[in-house]
């Protein structure tokens, strides 16, 4: 990688090693993977699902469940992949069939306030509503379901499955959940009923009303706020500013504990003055207390021409957000940076030591800090 050193770039690889991962094929010994490749998006398959937020019209089928209102007619595909007008009725193809399927740290998400130091069963399933042109997860979010090897994991045999590993926390990662909206509003029904904890890890590109019913059932979200420019999410990432702030703010009203991460990938999010509107807007609409993550980006997918971000630039972001009144602010990314660390907004105790993914509860007891005893916004008891 270009602009990396030989340590920056081994530590690295250290980071993304630490997570407990298992692959898809060796996860499940009793469930072999199982492709779709070779069947058409007509047949009724066994790992596919009525949609729950779409109109019908005749023989069209108008989607609801994100901002593109996808209008399909017999054999359309969505935007996101998955979901495909079967004779007028609108289908997810991405129902229990995830592909890729880890244990990985809390923090790996990134959920810093959320029970830390936990271990969160993570899954994607292929498809997105997004485009970026910088997707970390290409081959999982730009694929179709049909086009992967999976996993067969129904919420049932989900919640079982993590019951079983006595995990206590589920997320919905890597590719875009939203693009597998009915498997993660049903696995989050049942996962609340055996008393285990949800998280969406999402782009954030949904609509209230199916956003909102989902809210009932999740206890956590990070939402990749992408930039602070319609006209960057449209060039980078194929979508709208709107929706995702209309998201940040009823996730936030809703009571689910928020995250926000900002990608900051050159030439594209680096502007500073963008940054001070958008923490302006946070601080105005959401309030202090949400942990703002800024990312390190390193060249990938259709922008390998791109060096990686300068650390500098995210060092000045966190200034940024700080000055502007966000009390919990991140560089990620770095491995042994320390902006990583949870210091006490109040008197400035150092609270959570984070080595990448090891960490150490300094200054932390039940959700207050030791010295002060200042309240810590967070999840911080089961």
């Amino acid at each position: 990688m270009a602009g990396v050193t030989k340590r920056e770039f081994l530590g690295f690889c250290a980071l993304c090693l630490a997570s407990l991962s298992f692959g898809v094929k060796g996860f499940c010994q009793e469930t072999e993977a199982k492709p779709f490749k070779g069947d058409g998006p007509e047949k009724a398959w066994k790992w596919s699902k009525e949609a729950y937020h779409y109109n019908q019209k005749g023989k069209l089928a108008f989607c609801n469940t994100c901002p593109h209102l996808c209008e399909l007619a017999p054999r359309d595909r969505g935007i996101c992949r998955s979901k495909v007008n079967i004779e007028g009725k609108l289908m997810s193809l991405s129902y229990g069939n995830p592909s890729a399927v880890h244990v990985d740290p809390m923090e790996k998400k990134p959920l810093f306030h959320f029970f830390p130091g936990s271990q969160i069963f993570s899954i994607g399933i292929a498809g997105c509503n997004f485009r970026c042109l910088n997707c970390q997860n290409w081959q999982i979010s730009q694929k179709k379901p049909e086009e992967l090897d999976f996993v067969e994991l129904f919420p049932d045999k989900l919640v079982q499955k993590v019951s079983q590993m006595n995990i206590n926390f589920i997320a919905f990662t890597y590719s875009e959940p939203i693009s597998f909206y009915e498997y993660v509003y049903d696995s989050s029904v049942l996962a609340k009923k055996n008393n285990i904890k949800t998280a969406l890890i999402s782009n954030g590109y949904i609509n209230p009303t199916p956003l909102k019913l989902l809210a009932n059932y999740i206890d956590a979200a990070n939402i990749n706020l992408k930039s602070f420019s319609d006209e960057i999410y449209r060039t980078l990432n194929g979508g709208r500013l709107d929706p995702v702030l209309k998201t940040l703010e009823i996730l936030s009203k809703e009571g689910v504990w928020l995250e926000i991460t900002t990608l900051m990938v050159p030439t594209y999010v680096e502007n500073m003055d963008m940054i001070k509107r958008m923490c302006t807007w946070i601080i105005r609409t959401l309030g202090p207390d949400h942990p703002l993550h800024f990312l390190r980006f390193f060249p990938q997918y259709k922008l390998k021409r791109l060096p990686p971000t300068p650390i500098e630039l995210l060092e000045r972001a966190k200034e940024t957000a700080l000055h502007e009144g966000i009390r919990y602010v991140y560089i990620g990314n770095v491995p042994g940076h320390p902006g990583t660390n949870t210091y006490c907004h109040n008197c400035k105790t150092l609270l959570i030591e984070r080595n990448g993914y090891n960490i150490k509860l300094h200054g932390l007891k039940e959700g207050r800090c030791k010295s002060c005893n200042t309240s810590i916004p967070g999840r911080w008891q089961i």
